[in-house]
């Protein structure tokens, strides 16, 4: 899986949760609290794009990433370690 995967992935999970950014064009420096994501929608998320990937990444790790782009990171490198 790409970097670029992931980011789609984490789009498409974004707009779910958050129907006003059904046509917004997302980009790697986007972050989801300027977004308009609670705490909450950021969380649910990642869950998503957690269980659509078979990962579990731990809360601690997820307040890392300051952008998706950082996210779509994280992501592959627990996709790499699993």
């Amino acid at each position: 899986m790409t970097k670029m995967e992931v980011l789609d992935l984490i789009a498409k999970h974004a707009r779910e949760i958050l129907p006003d950014l059904h046509q917004y064009q997302f980009n790697a420096s986007d972050r989801l609290v300027d977004l308009g994501a609670n705490s909450v929608d950021r969380a649910e998320i990642a869950m998503l794009v957690q269980e659509s990937l078979g990962l579990s990444v731990s809360r601690i790790e997820l307040f890392g990433p300051k952008n998706i782009g950082d996210l779509a990171d994280l992501f592959l490198q627990k996709l790499h370690v699993a």
